[in-house]
């Protein structure tokens, strides 16, 4: 048997055993891209290993490109997307400042935790209605 057979037969067992190992589904696609390469090989003797080699990039990226398109489960769906979000849990809310809103700078107690708020100028005691979240700063408006 001719040694670019037995390579390509070797790379993709090699490639579908180590999808084992490996978590995820990334390398049984390479391996079966190699297969097919190895089937080729195997039954159309004479084709160059620079062709061999193309051929297996060409169909490792249309396996992968299968793969993503209709077996891979999309990651950003959720039943509840906002889950480790948690100031944008406050938007559209209401809350009164804790402190008064200084050079744009201020704080709101919500829950038994404070953040820090931005937005307009404002004093002690008023109600303010949460519009943006930036990490853990808030932007607030008058209500």
């Amino acid at each position: 048997m001719r040694a670019e057979v037995i390579a390509w037969a070797c790379l993709s067992l090699a490639l579908i055993s180590a999808e084992v190992m490996a978590p995820g589904v990334f390398l049984l696609w390479l391996g079966i891209a190699a297969a097919v390469v190895f089937g080729v090989v195997l039954l159309v003797p004479g084709i160059p290993v620079l062709w061999q080699a193309l051929g297996f990039i060409v169909l490792s990226f249309a396996s992968i490109a299968v793969y993503r398109k209709h077996f891979r489960q999309d990651a950003e769906r959720s039943d509840q997307p906002l889950l480790n979000r948690r100031a944008e849990h406050f938007i559209g809310r209401n809350y009164v400042l804790e402190s008064a809103i200084v050079n744009g700078s201020g704080r709101l107690k919500i829950g038994d935790a404070f953040w820090t708020v931005t937005g307009e100028d404002l004093p002690v005691g008023t109600r303010v209605r949460v519009v943006q979240s930036d990490g853990m700063v808030l932007t607030v408006v008058a209500d």
